[in-house]
């Protein structure tokens, strides 16, 4: 795990880290939060969690201070193309249908 984040290659580095460990993650969630769907347990421990935490921050830091969206960065790297094709298909069916009820 990269251990400190300070240019918009370490963002994409630790994005790309959390996604090898299966990580479906949001840039606003506490990694703390995070839970094993099939078990119910802690994703991460609080010592892990709280890395990831620390590390998201310097995240949104970086990405501030030279004007990247730290959101399309993160998503970018959280979906590929096929996938955030299908999510985005998947949004638009279901305002579709809540608009036309």
């Amino acid at each position: 795990m990269i251990k400190e984040i300070k240019t918009i290659e370490n963002v994409l580095t630790f994005a790309n880290q959390l996604r090898s460990e299966g990580c479906a993650f949001h840039p606003d969630d506490d990694f703390n939060d995070y839970i094993e769907i099939k078990t119910d347990a802690k994703y991460y421990t609080k010592n892990q969690a709280d890395l990831r935490n620390k590390l998201m921050d310097q995240c949104f830091d970086v990405c501030d201070s030279v004007g990247v969206d730290i959101y399309h960065t993160m998503r970018d790297v959280n979906f590929d193309e096929e996938e955030w094709t299908e999510v985005s298909e998947g949004v638009a069916d279901i305002s579709k249908s809540f608009w036309n009820e």
